[in-house]
């Protein structure tokens, strides 16, 4: 809701803030449920998920994207979850955003599971990117992380998205101290090896027991050093704009590995995104404290407009960054695979 100590501007047109950001990435959580329990997302028992009524119909999801692109400017709709591709009309979804004018580039982030049934289909409706989560080339250790015996899966999905004309496919990768840094350059090694673009990324606090410790965090520095053993770093040369991942060149290039630092190098001047919740609540940012209902509006009858304007309100209202660093910091009460990547 409007902030009344920070009235929004009557003639803000897209998702603009108090501190001169635009936001025009859309990431869009299509379910809460996962087909993984890994060890720093959630229990072994899973969550309390969302009632099928709370969840946004696909109707309603795409409606909600016509208005950020149509009405807002999002330029980009990446959709997250939980698992995306356990939503049974996610081909649809990705078609109709597709189809929308002007078109966005259309991207999913996934664990993978299945992505070798649907990766065809998928590019086919006008997926774009895919990133692929994966934490480890070793079985036992993947079983350990996610308490699941699916790393074939994973890997048979990465080939497939690969097949399909997905490119470049993403792979994110969070290491954590003890359990798999020491496996940076394996994955590398990997990556390079099959056409892949791998991504490290920092443990963040959005765990739903909330066990984050700073000092369990493999932060940027310590990867950066332990790729540089045996690689050749080199930044790459174009500006890295509102992207999350600092890159560099591997041995020269082509081959790129990125490294996104939301704790220890925050981008949050720079942030571009606006986030979606599978229940239909929009946050400003990833840490948010406060979430809008869209969903009651969609359902109470407001108009396109009504909605765009909530939506502004929203973004008007976002904070300076995340504040992760700072002692105060109150981690959010949604885990990450309730709040969508």
């Amino acid at each position: 809701m409007p902030d009344p100590a920070f009235p929004r501007p009557a003639s803000t047109a897209g998702l603009a803030d108090r501190f001169g950001r635009v936001a025009t990435d859309l990431r869009v959580s299509l379910t809460d449920k996962c087909n993984l329990r890994c060890t720093y997302c959630m229990p072994a028992e899973g969550l309390a998920w969302l009632g099928s009524d709370r969840l946004l119909s696909d109707d309603e999801i795409v409606r909600l994207v016509r208005i950020a692109v149509e009405l807002l400017g999002v330029e980009e709709v990446r959709f997250t979850g939980g698992e995306p591709l356990i939503r049974a009309g996610l081909v649809r979804i990705v078609e109709a955003t597709a189809g929308l004018g002007p078109r966005p580039v259309v991207s999913l982030t996934t664990n993978g599971i299945g992505l070798d049934k649907t990766a065809r289909a998928l590019v086919e409706a006008g997926l774009t990117r895919v990133n692929v989560s994966l934490d480890t080339l070793d079985r036992e250790r993947f079983l350990q992380l996610t308490r699941r015996d699916r790393l074939d899966q994973v890997l048979a999905g990465l080939q497939h998205a690969h097949a399909a004309g997905l490119a470049p496919v993403k792979v994110n990768t969070v290491l954590m101290r003890g359990v798999n840094d020491h496996e940076a350059v394996d994955l590398l090694r990997f990556c390079r090896d099959h056409g892949y673009e791998l991504r490290f990324i920092e443990q963040m606090p959005l765990d739903a027991q909330h066990g984050w410790s700073r000092t369990g965090m493999v932060t940027a520095a310590e990867i950066l050093d332990r790729l540089s053993e045996e690689v050749a770093l080199t930044p790459t040369p174009h500006a890295r704009g509102a992207a999350p991942a600092e890159t560099w060149l591997v041995d020269g290039g082509p081959d790129v590995v990125g490294v996104i630092a939301s704790v220890t190098r925050p981008f949050c001047s720079a942030c571009d995104r606006t986030r979606l919740t599978a229940d239909g609540q929009v946050r400003s940012c990833l840490f948010a404290r406060t979430e809008t209902d869209l969903r009651a509006l969609l359902r109470g009858g407001a108009t396109d407009d009504e909605i765009a304007d909530a939506w502004r309100d929203v973004m008007w209202g976002k904070g300076p960054g995340h504040q992760v660093g700072d002692q105060e910091f109150v981690q959010p009460d949604r885990p990450m695979s309730a709040i969508g990547g």
